[in-house]
């Protein structure tokens, strides 16, 4: 095996987002992570928003938008065929 090629394998550990804190060992010092084990909504039974960008803020406020929009039509046309009643 050559000498002097191979990275360092260090004690270290994972920490998560959340706070929780994992000893292990790896070629990197000082792992960060946005989700673990103890706060992934698969493991915990709860739905948690993991938002990049805003990208949760720009999909509600398109769906709202959109919902609006249907809603107006929907108005409209029932307040036209209420008029064309009246006729």
């Amino acid at each position: 095996m050559k000498a002097d090629i191979h990275p360092n394998y260090v004690e270290t550990s994972i920490v998560c987002a959340c706070g929780a804190t994992y000893p292990t060992r790896s070629t990197v010092q000082g792992l960060r992570v946005a989700i673990c084990a103890k706060c992934h909504p698969f493991f915990t039974g709860r739905q948690k928003l993991v938002d990049t960008a805003g990208r949760v803020e720009k999909f509600q406020r398109k769906y709202a938008r959109h919902t609006a929009t249907v809603a107006s039509k929907v108005a409209s046309v029932s307040v036209a065929s209420v008029s064309n009643d009246d006729n």
